[in-house]
């Protein structure tokens, strides 16, 4: 019996260069799904904050896969925040020696994945697990069963 390690896996990001109401839109649409669904949903957005948020999410389902026994297929977003930042103030130089204020909006971006057959005994045979893993994730996202 292999003894698995924590479900979670954690990508922080610190200074994203775009404002905070920007990266939100985004994040607010991916929280509470699957990885594989996130994928599409980012690749498909036409905001600009999409990609570094889609490399974010790879960047924590690789790093779940290698460090512990997840596979990609079992992870869904548990948590996706973004959190606001004071702005990067500098000075632009104008005509006749003057200057014009510019602030540069940042922001911190935190995705956890979480590998949802770690609360699934081992004993649970494959495509039991897959029908197990199905229901989990829709409870999860607060959806109910039709049947």
């Amino acid at each position: 019996m292999t003894k698995k390690t924590k479900p979670e896996t954690y990508v922080f990001s610190q200074n994203f260069p775009i404002s905070a109401d920007k990266a939100r839109r985004v994040i607010d649409r991916i929280r509470g799904r699957s990885y594989e669904e996130t994928l599409v949903i980012l690749e498909l957005l036409p905001y600009r904050a999409a990609y570094p948020i889609f490399k974010f999410v790879c960047f924590a389902a690789s790093n779940a896969s290698s460090t512990s026994t997840s596979k990609k297929e079992n992870l869904f977003i548990s948590k996706a925040e973004v959190n606001e930042r004071p702005a990067i103030k500098k000075l632009k130089p104008r005509a006749r020696g003057r200057s014009y204020p510019i602030k540069k909006a940042t922001c911190h971006i935190t995705i956890v994945l979480t590998d949802l057959s770690f609360y699934f005994n081992e004993l649970v045979e494959p495509q039991q697990e897959k029908n197990l893993l199905t229901k989990l994730y829709l409870n999860l996202r607060g959806l109910w069963d039709k049947k």
